[in-house]
């Protein structure tokens, strides 16, 4: 499914960028293909959106967002991956799609990130949040292990799709507890929320910005971060401990993080524009502002070749992740 917004000039708030920033000559020329690879609606969409809009008044084009869903994104991955080589079209690719599909898709992985894409800059990170169903007896981490050793492989554990995060969240944490759940992948967060309000399974591992309006709804009780961290930023999940409290020899720190790729042989010039472009407004209060309450933390890289070393010192922490959940998807 596409999905398509086009963004006025009326609609922003932030200072264009002055010919004096350095703006190649004719560049950009036309709109900027801004490419979401998963459904509208969810909190990356949202995230690109926000940045799409912010994002045209530094660029002076229209930026169109596009969501290319499929493959675990790498529909839309490869669509970029493949575009013309001008800095029109942009990714907001994930760590999932950058670094732990090649993993997960052996055979049929249609592009190598690193060799396909060009970085230009993250621009947001967050963690998996453990929720479980209100009306199951379980208010504390430790209640819930305990459950798991009483009854070994009886609890579920719904995920947004094998190889996702949030599986391979569940992966890392029954390793690292010695306990037996139930895997029970979703095509999707959605339908595995609506069966988790249903009692059909018992708990699951999603990103925050997901699965926070329910908590705040009530309907699901926040039991653990994925991070090894807090997360103070969000009010509600304060109180919430993180892995290094709850399992402090399991060195787990479930990190997703989102950044944006143009296709690789963009020119130097152009990547060095979109850069400063984008993190001038990831860097800002107002980018802060919008991201913090839907729990995701704005990131900025300082250089393109500094994201392009973070995807592949990466590649490794999501290459054992994989390798630990025993997960594929050819």
């Amino acid at each position: 499914m596409i999905s398509r917004r086009l963004f006025g000039a009326a609609a922003l708030a932030v200072p264009a960028l002055s010919a004096a920033h350095g703006q190649a000559p004719g560049f950009p020329t036309r709109p900027i293909r801004l490419v979401v690879p998963f459904a509208p609606g969810g909190a990356v969409d949202l995230t690109g959106r926000f940045l799409g809009e912010r994002l045209q008044a530094s660029l002076g084009q229209n930026i169109v967002v596009e969501n290319r869903g499929g493959a675990g994104g790498n529909l839309g991955a490869d669509l970029v991956a493949k575009a013309e080589k001008d800095g029109h079209t942009l990714l907001l690719g994930s760590a999932s799609i950058l670094c732990a599909n090649k993993f997960l898709y052996r055979r049929s992985m249609p592009l190598d990130p690193v060799r396909d894409l060009a970085p230009v800059t993250r621009v947001a990170t967050g963690t998996v949040l453990l929720i479980v169903n209100s009306d199951r007896p379980w208010r504390r981490f430790d209640e819930l292990v305990a459950a798991a050793k009483r009854e070994p492989g009886r609890l579920t554990m719904g995920s947004s799709g094998t190889g996702t995060v949030s599986h391979l969240a569940i992966e890392s944490l029954k390793r690292a507890a010695g306990i037996d759940i139930t895997h029970v992948p979703y095509r999707g967060g959605g339908p595995a929320f609506q069966d988790l309000y249903a009692g059909n399974i018992d708990m699951m591992f999603d990103v925050i910005p997901a699965a926070m309006p329910n908590v705040r709804e009530g309907k699901f009780r926040p039991l653990a971060v994925g991070s090894a961290e807090r997360i103070t930023y969000v009010p509600e999940l304060r109180d919430v401990p993180g892995m290094k409290e709850l399992l402090p020899e399991s060195n787990i720190d479930m990190q997703s993080w989102y950044g944006i790729n143009a296709p690789s042989g963009t020119p130097a010039d152009r990547i060095q524009i979109l850069h400063r472009g984008i993190t001038q407004i990831v860097r800002s209060d107002a980018f802060r502002q919008r991201m913090e309450p839907i729990g995701f933390t704005p990131i900025a890289d300082d250089t393109p070749a500094a994201y392009g070393t973070y995807i592949m010192e990466q590649e490794r922490v999501w290459q054992r992740l994989v390798e630990i959940s025993g997960a594929t998807l050819d």
